[in-house]
């Protein structure tokens, strides 16, 4: 059984975010770093869904020293929550919010020079040095300067007094693949267009490269500065990270029965009737989470929830705003509850309850996707509760 459960009052469906867990899991990855190696969390995408002011908050009681979100609008809203330690963009944003950029103090990437020098134009006329963060492009073909042209950028722009390069990053595809030759080969370019830049005198800022699993995995590359980001949030990047660091789920996903109706044999469930009633005394429970709220239709009659403590197996078609679920009252088959439920009776999505646990690894698998996008999902809609 599920207890001292806090829900909203307006809908019975929320997602339960544990900061105990959060801090646990920021403070075991700093530990995995040198006193001097600074920790940079990823705070993107509402914090993956999880919320990012009140995660950042957390995060940094727990030891982060900068933040980093993939939007404008991400930062300035960590910026007006009272979030005042370096908050870096990781993509180059659109030459139109270089004004709120400069206004919120926050450090975009940078790889492009009309972008570098409208950010320092706009800075100098504010009486700032705007800082950036060199992206730099080592084999992933997604964003930043290619990794031969890193120095080249750097001149055309460094003499300019509106801006200061506050760090060089790369990031990279394969580093949850241990022995990766394209890994290595990432690295290597790395090092070299940080020497090169290094070498001409001009200031590399912090250098980082190591998202979530090369932190964990390759300590060679850890730098001044690591990249925390989907295991902050208690969730592995790849199956080998899990020998090498203990890390606890944060997002539990949870709603409540709205009703529960034991219909005739052969009456259908849901659009399409793709499930029927197979018996009598089965009970066909509602509760208000959909497909809109990030639990995917590809999962209707593919999946469990659970409820009392125990497995329920979810029937007919997931609906925009509510699933159903059948439980076989007195059932002596293995995989069934052993009493009947009722209304308000707490169902667990993803999370805890007793014994039993759905993760977010295990829904990922039956959806063909990956742990990110499940919780990402889940923190689109559903209110989010603090624990």
């Amino acid at each position: 059984m599920v207890r001292g459960i806090r829900c909203p009052e307006d809908r019975w469906a929320w997602v339960e975010i544990d900061l105990d867990a959060l801090r646990e899991n920021t403070a075991a990855i700093k530990r995995l770093v040198a006193r001097n190696v600074q920790m940079m969390c990823v705070v993107k995408a509402d914090a993956y869904g999880h919320g990012a002011v009140q995660c950042a908050k957390a995060m940094r009681r727990a030891g982060a020293d900068q933040f980093a979100v993939a939007t404008v609008t991400e930062g300035v809203e960590l910026r007006e929550s009272g979030i005042r330690e370096p908050i870096a963009i990781l993509s180059e944003p659109p030459l139109e919010t270089i004004q709120t950029i400069v206004d919120h103090d926050l450090a975009p990437a940078v790889y492009t020079q009309d972008f570098a020098l409208s950010l320092g134009e706009c800075a100098a006329a504010a009486g700032k040095v705007a800082p950036y963060h060199l992206a730099v492009d080592t084999g992933m073909t997604r964003i930043g300067v290619n990794w031969r042209d890193a120095l080249e950028l750097r001149r055309s722009i460094d003499f300019h007094r509106g801006i200061e390069c506050a760090g060089t990053f790369t990031h990279f595809a394969t580093a949850d693949v241990l022995g990766d030759w394209d890994f290595e080969m990432q690295y290597r370019r790395f090092c070299e267009a940080v020497r090169s830049i290094d070498d001409s005198g001009l200031d590399t800022g912090l250098v980082h490269c190591g998202n979530t699993p090369a932190t964990i995995l390759h300590p060679e590359v850890h730098e001044d500065m690591v990249r925390a980001g989907i295991g902050l949030y208690g969730l592995h990047p790849a199956v080998e990270t899990r020998r090498k660091v203990r890390l606890r789920p944060v997002m539990s996903v949870r709603g409540r029965i709205t009703r529960v109706e034991r219909p005739e044999v052969g009456t259908g469930v849901s659009y399409g009737l793709t499930y029927r009633v197979p018996k009598p005394n089965i009970q066909i429970c509602t509760v208000p989470i959909g497909y809109a709220d990030g639990l995917a239709r590809s999962l209707s009659g593919n999946m469990d929830v659970l409820v009392n403590g125990e497995r329920c197996r979810q029937v007919g078609r997931i609906c925009m705003d509510q699933f159903m679920f059948a439980v076989a009252v007195n059932s002596v088959r293995a995989y069934r509850p052993t009493r009947a439920v009722e209304r308000g009776d707490v169902v667990t999505i993803l999370g805890y309850d007793g014994n039993e646990m759905i993760s977010a690894d295990d829904m990922a698998a039956r959806r063909n996707t990956i742990n990110y996008e499940v919780v990402c999902d889940f923190g689109l809609r559903l209110e989010k509760i603090y624990v």
